[in-house]
Protein backbone atom coordinates (compact mmCIF):
# COMPACT_ATOMS: atom_id res chain seq x y z
CA UNK A 1 0.00 0.00 0.00
CA UNK A 2 1.29 3.61 -1.34
CA UNK A 3 1.58 6.27 1.61
CA UNK A 4 0.72 9.17 -0.01
CA UNK A 5 0.77 12.97 0.88
CA UNK A 6 -2.11 14.24 2.87
CA UNK A 7 -3.78 16.61 0.24
CA UNK A 8 -5.36 15.74 -3.04
CA UNK A 9 -4.51 17.74 -5.96
CA UNK A 10 -7.05 17.03 -8.63
CA UNK A 11 -9.08 19.47 -9.57
CA UNK A 12 -7.98 22.31 -7.19
CA UNK A 13 -9.56 25.40 -6.70
CA UNK A 14 -6.29 27.36 -7.44
CA UNK A 15 -5.91 26.08 -10.76
CA UNK A 16 -6.54 28.72 -13.48
CA UNK A 17 -8.89 27.20 -16.66
CA UNK A 18 -8.05 29.93 -18.80
CA UNK A 19 -4.18 29.17 -18.27
CA UNK A 20 -4.74 25.89 -18.11
CA UNK A 21 -7.43 24.39 -19.48
CA UNK A 22 -7.26 20.98 -20.14
CA UNK A 23 -8.75 17.96 -18.97
CA UNK A 24 -7.42 15.63 -16.19
CA UNK A 25 -6.51 12.25 -16.65
CA UNK A 26 -4.78 9.45 -14.66
CA UNK A 27 -3.26 6.16 -15.22
CA UNK A 28 -2.13 4.07 -12.26
CA UNK A 29 1.46 3.23 -11.88
CA UNK A 30 3.16 0.79 -10.12
CA UNK A 31 4.44 4.20 -7.85
CA UNK A 32 1.27 5.92 -7.64
CA UNK A 33 -1.64 7.78 -9.72
CA UNK A 34 0.24 9.60 -12.64
CA UNK A 35 -1.94 12.82 -13.87
CA UNK A 36 -1.02 13.38 -17.36
CA UNK A 37 -3.11 15.73 -20.12
CA UNK A 38 -3.93 14.24 -23.19
CA UNK A 39 -4.63 16.64 -26.02
CA UNK A 40 -5.57 16.44 -29.62
CA UNK A 41 -5.13 13.84 -32.42
CA UNK A 42 -2.05 13.21 -34.98
CA UNK A 43 1.82 12.24 -34.28
CA UNK A 44 2.39 12.82 -30.50
CA UNK A 45 4.23 15.24 -29.04
CA UNK A 46 5.38 13.77 -25.21
CA UNK A 47 6.50 16.52 -23.14
CA UNK A 48 8.72 15.86 -19.86
CA UNK A 49 9.13 18.37 -17.22
CA UNK A 50 11.98 18.62 -14.65
CA UNK A 51 11.31 20.60 -10.88
CA UNK A 52 10.37 22.04 -9.71
CA UNK A 53 7.79 22.66 -12.48
CA UNK A 54 4.72 20.31 -13.91
CA UNK A 55 3.09 19.87 -17.00
CA UNK A 56 1.79 23.28 -16.73
CA UNK A 57 5.15 24.24 -18.09
CA UNK A 58 3.55 23.17 -21.40
CA UNK A 59 0.47 24.88 -21.33
CA UNK A 60 1.18 27.32 -23.96
CA UNK A 61 2.82 24.53 -26.36
CA UNK A 62 -0.26 22.30 -25.58
CA UNK A 63 -2.55 24.89 -26.66
CA UNK A 64 -0.59 25.72 -29.94
CA UNK A 65 0.58 22.13 -31.16
CA UNK A 66 -3.06 20.35 -30.21
CA UNK A 67 -4.57 21.73 -33.50
CA UNK A 68 -2.75 19.08 -35.37
CA UNK A 69 -0.35 16.88 -33.29
CA UNK A 70 -1.60 14.53 -30.10
CA UNK A 71 0.14 16.63 -27.14
CA UNK A 72 0.65 14.38 -24.20
CA UNK A 73 2.22 16.27 -20.75
CA UNK A 74 3.02 13.73 -17.66
CA UNK A 75 3.39 15.26 -14.03
CA UNK A 76 6.21 13.24 -12.21
CA UNK A 77 4.81 11.36 -9.81
CA UNK A 78 5.54 13.39 -6.52
CA UNK A 79 5.17 16.65 -8.79
CA UNK A 80 1.74 18.60 -10.10
CA UNK A 81 -1.35 16.32 -9.94
CA UNK A 82 0.04 13.42 -9.40
CA UNK A 83 0.25 11.31 -6.20
CA UNK A 84 2.95 12.37 -3.98
CA UNK A 85 3.91 9.00 -2.56
CA UNK A 86 6.30 9.38 0.90
CA UNK A 87 8.16 5.85 0.14
CA UNK A 88 8.36 6.78 -3.36
CA UNK A 89 12.28 6.62 -4.37
CA UNK A 90 11.83 10.16 -6.54
CA UNK A 91 15.53 9.65 -8.35
CA UNK A 92 15.61 10.07 -11.89
CA UNK A 93 16.24 6.58 -12.33
CA UNK A 94 12.59 5.86 -10.73
CA UNK A 95 11.01 8.51 -12.92
CA UNK A 96 12.30 7.34 -16.16
CA UNK A 97 10.86 4.03 -15.27
CA UNK A 98 7.32 5.06 -14.43
CA UNK A 99 7.94 6.74 -17.88
CA UNK A 100 8.77 3.93 -19.72
CA UNK A 101 5.77 2.43 -17.89
CA UNK A 102 3.49 4.95 -19.26
CA UNK A 103 4.34 4.80 -22.66
CA UNK A 104 4.12 1.59 -22.97
CA UNK A 105 0.40 1.53 -21.18
CA UNK A 106 -0.20 4.02 -24.09
CA UNK A 107 1.38 2.13 -26.78
CA UNK A 108 2.64 5.60 -28.13
CA UNK A 109 4.85 4.94 -31.39
CA UNK A 110 6.57 7.75 -33.56
CA UNK A 111 7.51 10.19 -30.54
CA UNK A 112 8.11 13.48 -30.61
CA UNK A 113 10.30 13.51 -27.48
CA UNK A 114 10.50 17.11 -25.51
CA UNK A 115 12.84 17.41 -22.52
CA UNK A 116 13.51 19.94 -20.00
CA UNK A 117 15.79 20.24 -16.76
CA UNK A 118 16.08 16.87 -15.41
CA UNK A 119 13.17 15.84 -17.56
CA UNK A 120 16.55 15.45 -19.83
CA UNK A 121 17.95 12.46 -18.31
CA UNK A 122 14.47 11.06 -17.31
CA UNK A 123 13.05 10.92 -21.01
CA UNK A 124 16.33 10.24 -22.66
CA UNK A 125 16.99 7.29 -20.26
CA UNK A 126 13.81 5.97 -20.90
CA UNK A 127 13.86 7.03 -24.66
CA UNK A 128 16.72 4.70 -24.78
CA UNK A 129 15.52 1.67 -23.58
CA UNK A 130 13.04 2.12 -26.90
CA UNK A 131 14.51 4.25 -29.48
CA UNK A 132 12.15 2.19 -31.77
CA UNK A 133 9.18 4.27 -30.41
CA UNK A 134 11.48 7.70 -30.53
CA UNK A 135 10.86 9.77 -33.72
CA UNK A 136 13.12 12.37 -32.84
CA UNK A 137 13.95 14.65 -29.69
CA UNK A 138 13.36 18.38 -28.29
CA UNK A 139 16.02 19.41 -25.90
CA UNK A 140 16.12 22.44 -23.53
CA UNK A 141 18.15 23.47 -21.00
CA UNK A 142 19.80 20.07 -19.53
CA UNK A 143 22.48 17.08 -19.17
CA UNK A 144 23.05 13.86 -19.51
CA UNK A 145 26.70 13.03 -18.00
CA UNK A 146 28.07 12.60 -14.33
CA UNK A 147 27.76 15.75 -12.26
CA UNK A 148 29.81 14.71 -9.69
CA UNK A 149 33.10 16.31 -10.59
CA UNK A 150 31.40 19.91 -10.38
CA UNK A 151 32.45 22.06 -7.52
CA UNK A 152 28.80 24.14 -8.03
CA UNK A 153 26.89 20.87 -7.87
CA UNK A 154 29.26 19.68 -5.18
CA UNK A 155 28.25 22.50 -2.76
CA UNK A 156 24.81 22.28 -4.15
CA UNK A 157 24.78 18.69 -2.58
CA UNK A 158 25.98 19.68 0.67
CA UNK A 159 23.23 22.04 1.48
CA UNK A 160 20.40 19.62 0.00
CA UNK A 161 21.92 16.68 1.98
CA UNK A 162 22.21 19.31 5.31
CA UNK A 163 19.76 20.16 8.06
CA UNK A 164 19.39 23.56 6.39
CA UNK A 165 18.68 22.22 3.11
CA UNK A 166 16.11 20.39 4.24
CA UNK A 167 14.42 22.73 6.09
CA UNK A 168 14.35 25.08 3.34
CA UNK A 169 12.85 22.60 0.89
CA UNK A 170 10.21 20.89 3.09
CA UNK A 171 9.44 24.03 5.72
CA UNK A 172 9.70 27.15 3.36
CA UNK A 173 9.08 25.88 -0.50
CA UNK A 174 12.47 27.10 -1.32
CA UNK A 175 12.66 25.48 -4.73
CA UNK A 176 9.28 26.62 -6.36
CA UNK A 177 9.39 30.01 -3.93
CA UNK A 178 12.87 31.55 -4.56
CA UNK A 179 14.84 29.33 -6.93
CA UNK A 180 12.71 29.41 -9.51
CA UNK A 181 12.47 32.99 -9.39
CA UNK A 182 15.91 33.47 -9.36
CA UNK A 183 16.06 30.74 -12.83
CA UNK A 184 14.41 33.79 -14.76
CA UNK A 185 16.74 35.96 -16.45
CA UNK A 186 13.89 38.60 -16.29
CA UNK A 187 12.15 37.71 -13.04
CA UNK A 188 9.47 40.35 -13.67
CA UNK A 189 8.12 37.98 -16.35
CA UNK A 190 7.30 35.69 -13.65
CA UNK A 191 3.77 36.90 -13.18
CA UNK A 192 1.72 36.13 -9.34
CA UNK A 193 -0.71 33.99 -10.98
CA UNK A 194 1.66 31.61 -12.88
CA UNK A 195 4.52 31.61 -9.95
CA UNK A 196 1.24 30.35 -8.26
CA UNK A 197 0.78 27.69 -10.09
CA UNK A 198 4.24 26.42 -9.17
CA UNK A 199 3.72 26.91 -5.65
CA UNK A 200 0.46 25.49 -4.91
CA UNK A 201 1.30 21.97 -5.93
CA UNK A 202 3.60 21.60 -2.73
CA UNK A 203 1.37 22.96 0.37
CA UNK A 204 3.39 21.17 2.94
CA UNK A 205 6.32 19.38 3.76
CA UNK A 206 5.06 15.87 2.97
CA UNK A 207 4.14 16.89 -0.61
CA UNK A 208 7.81 18.83 -1.59
CA UNK A 209 9.67 16.01 -0.47
CA UNK A 210 9.92 14.95 -3.93
CA UNK A 211 11.71 17.98 -4.41
CA UNK A 212 13.99 17.19 -2.09
CA UNK A 213 14.49 14.12 -3.43
CA UNK A 214 15.44 15.19 -7.05
CA UNK A 215 17.32 18.05 -5.62
CA UNK A 216 19.74 15.52 -3.74
CA UNK A 217 19.51 13.56 -7.13
CA UNK A 218 21.33 16.22 -9.22
CA UNK A 219 24.96 14.99 -7.46
CA UNK A 220 23.35 11.69 -6.44
CA UNK A 221 22.47 9.91 -9.60
CA UNK A 222 25.97 11.37 -11.11
CA UNK A 223 26.82 7.42 -12.15
CA UNK A 224 23.35 6.56 -13.70
CA UNK A 225 23.87 10.10 -15.74
CA UNK A 226 27.27 9.01 -16.79
CA UNK A 227 26.25 5.57 -17.73
CA UNK A 228 23.29 7.22 -19.99
CA UNK A 229 25.58 9.67 -21.83
CA UNK A 230 27.41 6.35 -22.55
CA UNK A 231 24.78 4.42 -24.30
CA UNK A 232 22.86 7.98 -26.35
CA UNK A 233 24.54 6.52 -29.58
CA UNK A 234 20.94 4.42 -29.51
CA UNK A 235 19.45 7.83 -29.98
CA UNK A 236 22.10 10.10 -32.50
CA UNK A 237 20.78 9.58 -35.18
CA UNK A 238 17.59 11.08 -34.53
CA UNK A 239 16.75 14.31 -35.67
CA UNK A 240 17.21 16.59 -32.34
CA UNK A 241 16.82 20.40 -31.86
CA UNK A 242 17.81 22.05 -29.06
CA UNK A 243 16.22 24.91 -27.37
CA UNK A 244 18.42 26.89 -25.46
CA UNK A 245 18.26 29.61 -22.96
CA UNK A 246 21.82 31.42 -23.00
CA UNK A 247 21.09 33.64 -19.54
CA UNK A 248 20.85 30.12 -17.38
CA UNK A 249 22.31 30.28 -14.42
CA UNK A 250 22.10 27.02 -13.13
CA UNK A 251 22.98 25.26 -16.52
CA UNK A 252 25.32 27.04 -18.70
CA UNK A 253 26.44 27.31 -22.45
CA UNK A 254 29.32 25.35 -21.49
CA UNK A 255 26.63 22.80 -20.98
CA UNK A 256 25.39 23.39 -24.46
CA UNK A 257 28.95 23.03 -25.78
CA UNK A 258 29.00 19.35 -25.00
CA UNK A 259 25.67 18.74 -26.54
CA UNK A 260 26.92 20.16 -29.86
CA UNK A 261 30.50 18.42 -29.68
CA UNK A 262 28.36 14.92 -28.96
CA UNK A 263 25.05 15.80 -31.72
CA UNK A 264 26.99 17.77 -34.60
CA UNK A 265 23.96 17.59 -36.82
CA UNK A 266 21.58 18.92 -34.22
CA UNK A 267 19.65 22.30 -35.10
CA UNK A 268 20.21 24.34 -32.46
CA UNK A 269 18.50 27.70 -31.29
CA UNK A 270 19.81 30.39 -28.55
CA UNK A 271 17.43 32.26 -26.82
CA UNK A 272 17.87 35.15 -24.96
CA UNK A 273 16.59 33.24 -21.94
CA UNK A 274 17.08 32.10 -18.43
CA UNK A 275 16.64 28.42 -17.29
CA UNK A 276 12.67 28.29 -18.19
CA UNK A 277 12.91 29.02 -21.68
CA UNK A 278 9.18 27.74 -21.95
CA UNK A 279 8.07 30.92 -19.71
CA UNK A 280 10.40 33.26 -21.13
CA UNK A 281 10.45 32.82 -24.66
CA UNK A 282 7.28 31.22 -25.30
CA UNK A 283 6.24 32.15 -28.59
CA UNK A 284 9.79 31.88 -30.50
CA UNK A 285 10.05 28.74 -28.65
CA UNK A 286 6.88 27.29 -29.82
CA UNK A 287 8.10 29.09 -33.68
CA UNK A 288 10.79 27.28 -33.29
CA UNK A 289 9.28 23.71 -32.80
CA UNK A 290 6.54 24.45 -35.48
CA UNK A 291 9.74 24.29 -37.86
CA UNK A 292 10.99 21.67 -36.94
CA UNK A 293 8.01 19.51 -36.74
CA UNK A 294 7.32 20.81 -40.35
CA UNK A 295 10.76 20.31 -41.89
CA UNK A 296 10.39 16.64 -40.02
CA UNK A 297 7.16 16.14 -41.70
CA UNK A 298 8.81 17.00 -45.43
CA UNK A 299 9.49 13.81 -47.75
Amino acid sequence: MLLTASTTLSAQSWLNQELYPFESKHLELKSGKMHYVDQGSGPVLLFVHGTPTWSFLYRDFIKEFSQNYRCIAIDHIGFGLSDKPLDFAGTPEAHSKNLAEFITALDLEEITLVVHDFGGPIGLGTAMTMPERIKQIVLFNSWLWETKSSKEVQKADKLLNSWLGRFLYLRLNFSPKTLLKKAYADPKKLTKAVHKHYLAPFPDKDSRRSLLKIGQSLAGSSDWYEQQWAKLSSLEQKNWLIIWGTEDKFISTEYLAKWRKRLPTAQVMELESGHFVQEEQTRAAIAELRNFLHSSEQP
